[in-house]
C-alpha cells in the first residue's frame, strides 16, 4: 500500500509532515543541527542503512530543508548544510527533545543539558503563549469563524 501524501492538504500539520514527517529526517536534521555535514558522518552517527540515507537526504534537499554543497575538487566530495528553512525547525525539534525526556525518557542517562551559548543558562520549556508571554495550553484556543472553524476544532474557547 502506498503512503498517502499530503502536498495539496489544507492542513499545514500535514504537509509539514509530508517534507520532514518521517523519524529518520528528523533525526537527519537534528544532526545537522549538531553540525554532521557529511554523508558518511550522518550513516555512521544514525546507522543508517545508504539507501535509506540517500533517499532522505535527497527528499530533504528537494524540500529545501537541506543544501547539497559541493566542497571538494570536480564535484568529488558534497556537505549537505541547513537552509534557512531547515533552520525553522530548531523549536519543533527541542519541543519533540523536550517532549521526550519528559514522557519517554532515557533510564540511564540525564535529558541534554542545553544552554544559551551566550549566557550558558538552561534553555526553558518550548511553550505556546499569548500575546502577553502567559503559556497556553490545546484547551485556550480556539479557531475564530471562517474557512477553517467549520473543519477544525481545537479546544475550548478561553473564558474571562
Amino acid at each position: 500500500m502506498a503512503r498517502k501524501r499530503f502536498d495539496d492538504s489544507s492542513c499545514s500539520v500535514a504537509r509539514a509532515l509530508n517534507e520532514v514527517g518521517d523519524w529518520w529526517s528528523l533525526l537527519v536534521v537534528l544532526h545537522a543541527m549538531y553540525g554532521t555535514r557529511r554523508f558518511v558522518d550522518f550513516q555512521q552517527e544514525l546507522g543508517i542503512a545508504r539507501n535509506i540515507l540517500c533517499d532522505r537526504l535527497a527528499r530533504l534537499v528537494d524540500n529545501e530543508v537541506l543544501k547539497k554543497v559541493e566542497v571538494g575538487e570536480h564535484g568529488s566530495r558534497f556537505e549537505y548544510r541547513l537552509t534557512d528553512k531547515g533552520r525553522d525547525l530548531f523549536p519543533i525539534v527541542i519541543a519533540l527533545r523536550q517532549w521526550g525526556d519528559k514522557w519517554n525518557p532515557a533510564p540511564d542517562q540525564a535529558p541534554l543539558d542545553l544552554r544559551d551559548r551566550e549566557t550558558g543558562r538552561t534553555i526553558p520549556r518550548v511553550e505556546v503563549q499569548d500575546a502577553d508571554g502567559n503559556p497556553l495550553t490545546v484547551r485556550d484556543v480556539f479557531v475564530p469563524n471562517g474557512d477553517d472553524a467549520s473543519r477544525v476544532s481545537v479546544g475550548k474557547k478561553k473564558t474571562g
